[in-house]
Order: structure tokens, then sequence, then C-alpha cells
């Protein structure tokens, strides 16, 4: 493990040595981990580099086109490599998708229809989406304005899901599933490739014909197979987390069945049109680079995560997941308890990141939100959660949710300044 400087860090970034302490002794106990972490990060790097190669990507393939971009060959082969890499017939990859709630969107516009219903079997879906749904608010243009109905079906109090009530709900009007694999703002383990497989075996033995899409977002490359691999017919995610590898500058994917990757793009752009337009401006380099990077940028987070977890354990906090448990997607959760020591948490992460760190992060009414939200997000991409942040709804029990990390050995300092913060609370 890296030694540090903890003159540097004390003088620098105020670190406490109980901190320092805290630290050693979690990297001492983590360190067998982070083999198996290597090995997954290997793993994916291939699968991903063989795609490249597959396509024959070559420096034309990182250029630019304006207007309408008819016949970008960077764009559609950028499309193919992430269908050969998530294992599907199709994808759409665009930087004018903004966020992972509007690819989720656009796959929920883009493949139901008035008197559909779409189920979540992943309880309550994640804030963002209540909107778009139609479940909170009066945001015009829900899928509930458009006559299309909702249900859902809680996770058990284990976290995992109720296979039984899921094949109860499965009725003639379900046209779509939606499955959440990562915890979002609740305290529960978020869901292995395993979990998943065994939730869409169970949707398509009551009806083959119900589509299983999957908010892949913070998962990509935590395993070394995706929701696609086991039989998801969709899977949606953003480009500034996992497969942005810290360099897209904005974005999103959408990857599955050629025939639901189709509808889904006459709603992204216009029916007729699809994927056939869409000028790249230049985007192009940066979305093949951090593809390229992903596997190994994802690596770092999930050992920054680890750290996190180890060393908030020796201080006498509870965290999801645990230090020793298997990692589904690159978020740390650490429940605080307290709305001061929350804050003083996120302003930690703040203050070791390379960008903002003057910053001191407060809460406020976010777009989307129920209750006020509080950002710690000091990166290059702004709002970029593959980098290293923290952020929280402002409620209690004041939970953390902290992911990101473009390297272990920054990520590190965030968390050692994040712990020396709530030490001194």
């Amino acid at each position: 493990m890296m030694c540090m400087n903890s003159d540097l860090l004390k003088s620098e970034y105020n670190i406490k040595e109980s901190a320092v302490r805290l630290m050693n002794m979690a990297e001492a106990d983590i360190k067998d981990r982070f083999n198996e972490i290597d090995k997954i990060a290997s793993a994916n790097t291939l699968r991903v580099l063989s795609a490249f190669k597959r396509a024959g990507v070559s420096e034309m393939h990182l250029g630019s086109s304006t207007g309408y971009g008819y016949d970008d060959v960077g764009r559609d082969t950028l499309d193919k490599i992430y269908a050969d890499v998530f294992g599907t017939e199709s994808a759409l990859v665009r930087h004018n998708i903004v966020s992972g709630t509007h690819a989720l969107s656009s796959c929920f516009f883009g493949l139901l229809r008035p008197g559909d219903t779409l189920l979540s079997v992943t309880g309550k879906p994640y804030d963002t989406l209540e909107e778009v749904i139609g479940i909170r608010g009066n945001a015009s243009g829900s899928l509930k304005e458009w006559g299309i109905n909702y249900r859902e079906v809680d996770l058990l109090p284990d976290g995992s899901a109720d296979l039984e009530k899921i094949a109860e709900a499965i009725t003639d009007d379900v046209k779509l599933v939606t499955i959440q694999r990562s915890k979002g703002y609740a305290w529960r383990k978020s869901l292995s490739v395993s979990d998943i497989a065994r939730i869409i075996a169970c949707v398509k033995e009551k009806n083959p014909d119900t589509l299983c899409m999957v908010d892949n977002c913070y998962g990509e490359f935590v395993e070394e197979i995706e929701p696609t691999n086991v039989g998801a017919d969709v899977i949606a995610g953003s480009l500034i987390k996992n497969p942005g590898g810290g360099l897209s500058l904005s974005g999103g994917y959408i990857a599955g069945r050629k025939d639901a990757i189709e509808k889904i793009s006459y709603h992204l752009t216009a029916p007729g049109i699809g994927s056939e337009v869409g000028a790249t401006l230049g985007m192009n380099r940066n979305m093949y680079q951090g593809l390229f990077m992903a596997p190994h940028i994802v690596a770092q987070s999930v050992k920054t995560a680890i750290l996190a977890a180890r060393m908030l354990e020796l201080a006498g906090y509870s965290v999801c997941p645990e230090s020793y448990e298997s990692r589904h997607d690159i978020i740390q959760a650490v429940k605080l308890n307290d709305k001061e020591k929350l804050c003083a948490f996120c302003a930690g992460i703040q203050r070791g990141a390379p960008i903002d760190s003057f910053v001191t992060p407060v809460p406020w009414d976010m777009p989307g939100y129920n209750e006020q939200v509080i950002m710690a997000a000091g990166a290059f991409v702004s709002g970029a959660s593959i980098e290293i942040s923290a952020d929280a709804p402002i409620k209690e029990p004041f939970i953390a949710y902290m992911q990101g990390g473009l390297t272990y050995e920054s990520g590190k300092i965030a968390v050692l300044c994040a712990v020396s913060d709530i030490l001194d609370k």
C-alpha cells in the first residue's frame, strides 16, 4: 500500500493522526480484496479491448460530424461496440442523453403505450423517476398523463426480490418490468447480476413477452457479466458514471434487443429517423477512450469504496455494503445519524477533490428530488459520479452515499478528509 506524507496531509488537509491510523489499519485488513477487484478489471478490459478489435477502430472513428450527422461512422461504430461489450443486438450511445434519468425515461416512453402498465419490482423507483412516472408532483408529460399505469412490488426486508409477489403482479397489461440495480437513496444491498437473473427468470416464466429493463447506473464493469448476459431485454445508464471512464463529458447509453432499441430511438429523435441522425460535435474521442478506460477506473472506485467502508467500520459506523461483502455497484453508504456529521462528511469529500476543493457543499432544493440534497462533487466533469463524490437527501437517519474515485490514491485522500472531519464532530 502507498505510504503517505503525514506532514503534508496535516499541513495541506488538516488530517488528524487518528484518521491516518484508521487508514493504515483498514488497508492492512482489505489488501486481499484488491486482488479480486484487479481480476475483474482484467477480464472486463479484455472484453472491451476485444470489442474494439472486432470493430476495427481507427483514427477516423474518433472524428466528428455536424448538422444532421448522417453516416457518422464513429457514432455508428461506437453503438456496435457497446452492443458487443454488453452482449446485445443493438445500442444507442449519445452525448445528448443528458443523464441516467433521461436514458431511462426514453426507454419508458419508447416501449410503453397508453393502457400499458410499468411494473417496478425493486420497490420505489429512484427519486428523479417519480415525476417521470407521475407518482409525485404534477410535471407535464408524465407516464400517468399519457395513460400509462404504474405498479410496484416492494423488496423483502433483507433487500432481496419478492419473487412470489412479482409472479402474481405479472398480468397481461404489464408490458415492461423495471429493475433498479443500485440501491439509490435506500439502505439496502444493491442487486447482483445473479439476483437480477432470478427476477428475469421469474418474469419470463409468467409471461415471456413482458420486457425486462434494468437501470444499470453505477453497476457497469463491477462484475464480469452484465444484466443483458442473463436475459435483460434492455439496460440503460449514464456516461458520466461507470462506462464513461471519467472522460466522457456528457451522455448516456441504452443497449438491448434490436426491436426495443429501434422503438426507443424513435422517441429519442423522431419516428422514422431514430438512430440515423445525431451530430457528434467532437465527442467521439472522449466516449471511445472513456469506454476503454472504464474497467480500470471502475476498479479504482470499488477499491476506494472498500477502503471507506473499512475505515468507517473501525470508527464505529454502520456501512452498506460492509467491507468484506461482494460488490455490485460503486456506491458506499454510511449511516451517520446526525445532520451535522452528514454535512461534515460531504464537506470532507469535497475538500479532498481536485476541483473546487475550497468550496463547502450545503443542502439545496435540487431539481427532481423530494427533500433537500447535499452534494459534494469536485469533479473535472460537472456532476460526474465516477469521480469522487458524495451526496445525500437531508432526512433521518442521515445516510451519506459516496461513490467514485478516478484513482485509488486520490480517492483515499478524499476519504481521509471525510473521516477526519466526522471524527471532529
